[in-house]
C-alpha cells in the first residue's frame, strides 16, 4: 500500500510542548524540537510527502 501526506497536513498535528513539540502518526507519539523532523518521522512510516 502507498501511502501519501502532505507535508503542511502533517504540521496540523504537531502540538506546542513546553520543550519543544508533540508529533502523533498512526498511534505513535514522538517529542520533537523542530517541525522539520515531521518529514524523517513519516518516511520512516512509509509515508510519501507532498510539498
Amino acid at each position: 500500500m502507498v501511502k501519501t501526506a502532505t507535508f503542511e497536513a502533517l504540521l496540523e498535528s504537531v502540538v506546542e510542548d513546553g520543550d519543544g513539540y508533540l508529533f502523533t502518526l498512526e498511534g505513535k507519539t514522538y517529542r520533537i524540537a523542530d517541525r522539520d523532523e515531521v518529514r524523517r518521522i513519516a518516511e520512516s512510516h512509509g509515508y510519501i510527502l507532498i510539498y
